[in-house]
């Protein structure tokens, strides 16, 4: 593809074995007088503050492991100098000998000489949900810099809707499964109304023969005033944790709030507006303290041993890279699953590979893709707040792949010859909802072709909702591609004549509110979810600095011309004569064809629908037929725009909020028209079926 802009490519970072990392994820806290922030949840908390919006700046893990006993911990040093260290490797602290100083280190010797756990102290520290007076008794707020900090005691947890950042400031608190220990970096946490809130826990300290107070005592003289400090001190005991929470804007935060149906993305949904907090330290931050009646995560007790047994099994001497599936019916939790899998297995190792193999509800990109990413940080909120470009994408155009299930799995299988061999870190693999008929013939066929070590079968009251996806039944099940016996399938696939792996079979029985149906309060259903992934991605056309959302229309979109790119649909028939039609102001993959594009003057169109790598999606903004271009409108960076030379069109159609309400329109909006009929012959779209065809049909042959 020839494109107007010159940028360099990204190198992708190499995964490394699986090994003990918590300590190498240590870097220094960010200092809270760097980050400002507009408050988001302003109309439920009833706050308003003019500050500057701030850039984000979340690090990445580092690539190579390292263990949590030789991890330096970073404590804060203002005011403050190194003295010793204890036998445990951590540091003790002592103040400089000014005034101010002096009067708190006196301060702090009286607390630890005194002991100020009286009994009424001790009541008060209680298991459980945080809400009402106690988030007063255990939070303080800095308003001169816009954060505040939470004093958690071991098991007690914040369940919260809204957005920070969190750092842990000492101890150790647990998001989704993954730890977030004193001394690491920022971590970005998401709870939107669309998705279950996210719930903060307390953990037991990893520490030994610690002062607790004494240790404790900088650090919160650092991030609030004296007065604040002095109160919260004496909440701390063995095994407290203290976290700050900080205000977060990003470019997607403002994007999406650009759109008036968006402004409460981040807002308690009506179901929850009785059970929210609005008088606590935290309100003004852009985060909603819920109260126990709402549920955070819920685990059952077979879901807790499917994750303890799947990450015992990584971390000890297995054969290999362990390759997990995970399976079932729509609605069963599959994604909140895979979620905190992946956030647990990142406690112990760089990275963990993810093979999508749901069309409908993606988890890294805008649906109709198959994809193979590597996971090297955590996933601290739903689908849509981690939108990244996958090492290798497969654009299937469809949130369904009933139309072609031959082309579904040859492009899942053309993903797994990617990926290399030699890494050892563990592969996840999700599945579509799709678990009866064909889907089922299908979940057999990916047992059979992927060197699978583990299957987690998700399910609700009871049952299965599909036969048990046992060693034993796999023996026996037809498939769309493979039949018992399943070597002939598989050596063509494995180059290998040898007979299918065993592997350990899990049934996890979900039993949250709301299981195996859809939400229906707003935001919570499928298509909406779908909708939001991909404005989060469009969201990167806007520029990482603070200030105003600029409107997609009034941004520079690259000129490509007709003859360098081939343009194909792949959802439904369409003649050469109508694709222009069909294809302006759409959204379009950006694919490499392995053959070279030629042309004869004209454009060039594609009769069938390729398997070739997509490296990102564009909008085609408009075709202009007398200088034959393209003119689109993309995140990817030119240099690998270059590569592209073919734009293929699925049934994965632009929200509508991005033609209809988007700011700036002067007369007639372009694109949108109410003059249109679907009862006319021909108005709607033409889908062919590819897939196996049913016994009645076969009978009638």
């Amino acid at each position: 593809m020839k494109v107007n802009k010159n940028a360099q490519a990204k190198g992708h970072a190499k995964s490394q074995k699986w090994k003990d990392v918590r300590g190498k994820r240590c870097r220094p806290p960010i200092s809270s007088s760097d980050l400002n922030s507009s408050p988001v949840m302003a109309k439920m908390a009833k706050e308003h503050q003019a500050t500057v919006k701030k850039k984000p700046t979340v690090k990445r893990l580092k690539n190579k492991a390292k263990s949590v006993s030789n991890a330096k911990k970073n404590t804060p040093s203002s005011g403050f100098k190194k003295s010793h260290t204890h036998a445990n490797g951590r540091s003790e602290f002592t103040m400089d000998e000014s005034e101010d100083s002096q009067d708190w280190r006196e301060y702090s010797e009286f607390i630890h000489r005194n002991g100020v756990e009286t009994s009424g102290d001790m009541e008060d520290v209680k298991p459980g949900r945080l809400e009402g007076e106690a988030l007063h008794e255990c939070a303080e707020r800095d308003d001169r810099q816009n954060h505040a900090v939470l004093v958690m005691q071991k098991d007690q947890s914040l369940c919260f809707r809204g957005k920070c950042f969190l750092t842990c400031l000492y101890g150790r608190v647990e998001v989704m499964g993954f730890t977030i220990e004193e001394g690491q970096q920022s971590y970005p946490l998401f709870s939107p109304a669309s998705h279950c809130p996210l719930t903060i826990t307390a953990m037991e300290s990893s520490g030994h023969n610690r002062d607790d107070r004494m240790e404790a005592s900088p650090i919160l003289r650092k991030y609030l005033p004296s007065a604040s400090a002095k109160k919260l001190v004496k909440k701390i005991r063995s095994n407290s944790s203290i976290i700050l929470l900080e205000p977060m804007e990003t470019p997607l935060t403002r994007f999406l709030s650009s759109f008036t149906d968006l402004t409460e993305l981040f807002s308690p949904p009506m179901s929850e507006l009785m059970s929210a907090v609005l008088d606590t330290p935290l309100n003004g931050l852009g985060m909603i303290p819920l109260v126990k009646d709402i549920e955070g995560l819920k685990m059952s007790k077979s879901y807790a041993d499917a994750l303890n047994m799947v990450v015992s099994a990584c971390k000890g001497d297995m054969d290999g890279y362990a390759v997990i599936l995970v399976c079932g019916t729509k609605n069963v939790g599959k994604s909140t699953f895979i979620r905190t899998l992946i956030n647990t297995l990142l406690n112990h190792t760089t990275s963990v590979d993810y093979l999508e193999g749901d069309l409908g509800q993606t988890e890294f990109t805008p649906a109709g893709c198959l994809s193979l990413s590597t996971v090297r940080e955590p996933l601290l909120g739903p689908p849509f707040t981690h939108q990244c470009t996958p090492e290798h994408m497969i654009y299937y155009g469809h949130s369904s792949c009933d139309s072609d299930l031959d082309r579904y799995l040859e492009s899942l299988k053309s993903l797994w010859r990617r990926r290399s061999q030699s890494r050892e870190t563990p592969v996840i693999i999700n599945t579509m909802g799709w678990v009866k008929g064909f889907g089922f013939q299908l979940l057999v066929d990916m047992i059979r072709f992927f060197p699978l070590s583990h299957v987690v079968q998700l399910a609700h009251s009871g049952v299965t909702q599909c036969p048990v996806l046992t060693p034993e039944f796999l023996r026996t099940a037809h498939g769309c591609q493979t039949h018992p016996p399943a070597q002939t399938a598989l050596a063509e696939f494995t180059e290998s004549h040898s007979p299918p792996r065993s592997y350990t079979h899990l049934i996890v029985q979900s039993d949250f509110q709301g299981v195996a149906r859809q939400g229906t309060a707003k935001h919570q259903r499928s298509n909406e979810h779908r909708e939001l992934s991909l404005l989060a991605y469009l969201s990167q056309l806007q520029s990482p600095d603070p200030g105003p959302v600029r409107p997609l229309h009034s941004l520079t979109p690259y000129q490509v011309p007709h003859t360098a790119v081939a343009l194909g649909v792949i959802h439904c028939e369409v003649v050469p004569t109508h694709m222009f039609y069909a294809a302006n102001a759409s959204l379009v993959g950006l694919c490499c064809l392995g053959e070279k594009v030629t042309s004869r003057g004209g454009p060039v169109l594609l009769s069938q629908a390729p398997i070739c790598p997509c490296v990102g999606f564009g909008v085609l903004r408009g075709i202009d037929m007398v200088r034959g271009l393209y003119f689109l409108l993309t995140p990817v960076d030119p240099s690998i725009l270059r590569k592209v030379n073919c734009l293929l069109l699925g049934a994965i159609s632009l929200p509508s909020c991005i033609l209809t309400t988007q700011p700036g329109f002067e007369g007639e909006m372009p694109y949108v028209t109410t003059d249109y009929s679907f009862d006319l012959t021909g108005a709607g779209k033409l889908r062919v079926f590819k897939g196996l065809m049913r016994p009645s049909q076969m009978g009638s042959q």
